[in-house]
């Protein structure tokens, strides 16, 4: 990180509970902050591409490869994230991100991109725009309304205004698996690290599924519109695929 995004505000390490939708996200959850209603982090099921959930003993889903290597990461408020010249996104215009192929990779980073952005941490001019426009399901109006709520519960006491962000966040994208996908609609599993106590990453699993939808990929809110209800914490990365150049966390 550049002593530029350094001296941006960012959140204390004590105050950092689950890192999206996520990214989801980095789902940056403040301990100050609840989302209301919010669900205490909780492990996820399995699930299939439509959302019902999947018995594991199930045959196991069609694992798609991705070359990684052509990655290029840009900073967005302190959490580095990652894009492709030919997957995407192509647009971040205004803060957002669109404009992804329809490919595994595609998927992969509007996960990534659109789920950190949809997100109260960022401020009502970014996430209202992301939500509305790059997020569906039942649950994105319940999303969008959370994510104003927390805004307007922690922007006075931040001395933040006029829709500005919260401040930026010392979060990485530090890794991800597939639990399923098609070309119609898939489902990853994208780890968040943010520093500790004694120098240690706390980690966190975000599942965000998205679906193809309109020419490009969208994020399906999370349950009960909290990324809460779709993260758990994590000890071990085994079985996760790790972001180039992101192996350490913070």
């Amino acid at each position: 990180m550049t002593p530029a995004i350094r001296a941006r505000r960012l959140l204390p390490a004590a105050m950092i509970v689950a890192v999206i939708l996520g990214g989801g996200l980095a789902l940056a959850v403040s301990l100050r902050t609840p989302v209301p209603g919010g669900a205490p982090v909780k492990p996820v099921p399995a699930a299939r591409p439509d959302g019902t959930a999947a018995a594991r003993s199930q045959a196991q889903p069609r694992v798609p490869q991705v070359n990684l290597a052509g990655l290029r990461w840009n900073d967005f408020y302190g959490v580095e994230l990652p894009s492709s010249a030919a997957a995407g996104p192509r647009d971040t215009s205004g803060g957002l991100a669109a404009g992804f192929a329809h490919s595994p990779l595609g998927a992969l980073l509007a996960a990534v991109n659109i789920g950190v952005r949809a997100n109260a941490q960022w401020g009502p001019r970014i996430f209202t725009a992301v939500i509305r426009g790059h997020v569906t399901g039942p649950d994105a109006a319940t999303l969008l309304v959370n994510c104003q709520a927390a805004y307007d519960q922690a922007s006075q006491p931040a001395g933040v205004a006029g829709g500005a962000p919260l401040g930026g966040v010392d979060v990485a994208e530090q890794a991800f698996r597939w639990v399923a996908y098609t070309p119609a609609a898939a489902i990853i599993d994208l780890v968040s690290a943010g520093p500790g106590g004694q120098g240690a990453a706390v980690r966190a699993s975000t599942r965000i599924q998205v679906i193809w939808d309109g020419g490009d990929w969208k994020v399906i809110a999370p349950p009960g519109g909290n990324w809460g209800n779709s993260a758990t914490g994590l000890s071990s990365l085994r079985g996760y695929t790790l972001f180039p150049g992101q192996e350490g966390g913070r």
